[in-house]
């Protein structure tokens, strides 16, 4: 479960995490008397569940009445990356001379949470650690026996931080490991902590995401929980029943079978691609199941281009013939590129169905993977 900002720093706030002064609006009206109390500049940020909100136009520096005025009408109600503003964090501006990225995830490879920091902050700690992964400092820690004081103190040198901060930061990443730990947290990360004029430490965002199994043991979390979690297409799958996760690429992947799907994404990252979403529609599926299957991947508009990887046991290579040209049919023209892989039961049947017009096909998945890719490169470029 995915935490909105405010949300966040209200919890890190009660840590004693220092944070922005900031108040909560969901009109233009009540943003305005936000800023009113707060002063200039602030800053006006969609809370939506995603990343790259400043890039995306959903955050906004306002420096008198008029500039809030504009960017609080602009960003209420704007679609970010498929999902809808309803409501903006006001925050007092921050007079920072320096940023930096701090955060505790689980390392999956090694089994236990990891701590990582970075004086590259401000910017998207996934680019930093593809280019240059020598600026994250990192330290794992054996949640058997939690976080000891000289392990932050470790990564806050290695990284690099002014001696003059160093003890303060150190400090914020001891409490976010213990929020990490205490809150059944996956993830937990501020981007970025800023050093003040004065030199002082503060947290400029804050992103928690929570094991959604673990909600029972956390039941004031599970409180926050709300619709605006999921975005339209989560709530669209949960209305069909299917298997859904929406990822960050542009490749659209259906496949039946758990295990099916996970090959067919791992494969898209082999061949260069990034998958859009994980979207499993089950054995047996009908021709109505896959229609609408596939009418939830065209309407993700981060999609460039599908993959259909069926193998067919229970599945019936005619039936998601049947539901694929189906699909199709809804639309005039096809929105866009489908590559079809069919294998297993009556899957020559299926061939021999498929409108080969309007999708195209591939007999072997490596073949399907490759081409789904590169339609999806030809679109981006």
């Amino acid at each position: 479960m995915k935490l909105h900002e405010h949300q966040a720093k209200a919890i890190f706030a009660d840590a004693g995490i220092p944070v922005p002064e900031s108040r909560l609006a969901s009109t233009v009206d009540e943003a305005l008397a936000a800023v009113d109390e707060i002063g200039y500049p602030a800053a006006i940020k969609a809370q939506v569940h995603v990343g790259g909100r400043g890039k995306a136009g959903g955050i906004e520096i306002a420096t008198d009445r008029e500039e809030a005025a504009d960017y609080a009408e602009a960003i209420l109600g704007m679609d970010l990356k498929g999902y809808t503003v309803e409501e903006v964090l006001v925050e007092s501006g921050v007079d920072f001379v320096d940023e930096l990225y701090v955060g505790v995830t689980m390392d999956r490879g090694a089994g236990e949470p990891v701590l990582m920091m970075s004086t590259e902050g401000g910017v998207d700690i996934e680019e930093v650690a593809e280019t240059t992964p020598d600026a994250i400092a990192r330290e794992h820690v054996d949640p058997a026996f939690g976080l000891h004081p000289y392990q932050a103190r470790k990564v806050v040198y290695e990284a690099g931080v002014d001696g003059d901060v160093a003890l303060e930061v150190a400090s914020v990443l001891s409490t976010l490991y213990e929020l990490y730990a205490s809150n059944d947290a996956s993830e937990i990360e501020v981007n970025p902590v800023m050093i003040t004029s004065d030199r002082d430490v503060v947290a400029a965002d804050a992103v928690m995401n929570v094991d959604e199994d673990a909600l029972f043991r956390q039941p004031d979390l599970a409180d926050l929980a709300e619709a605006s979690y999921e975005d339209d297409l989560e709530r669209k799958a949960g209305e069909y029943g299917f298997d859904y996760v929406r990822l960050a690429g542009n490749v659209g992947i259906i496949g039946n079978g758990a295990g099916l799907v996970m090959t067919t994404l791992d494969l898209v990252d082999h061949y260069g691609g990034e998958p859009a979403n994980f979207l499993d529609i089950g054995g047996g599926a009908k021709a109505e199941r896959v229609a609408n299957a596939l009418d939830m991947v065209f309407a993700d508009p981060n999609v460039d281009s599908v993959v259909f990887n069926i193998f067919g046991g229970i599945t019936r290579g005619d039936e998601v013939a049947k539901g694929i040209n189906e699909a199709l049919g809804q639309f005039e023209a096809i929105p866009k590129p489908v590559v079809v892989r069919l294998a297993g039961t009556n899957a020559d049947e299926g061939m021999a169905i498929l409108n080969t017009d309007r999708i195209a096909v591939e007999e072997t998945l490596e073949a399907a993977v490759q081409r789904a890719v590169a339609d999806a490169a030809e679109v981006t470029q």
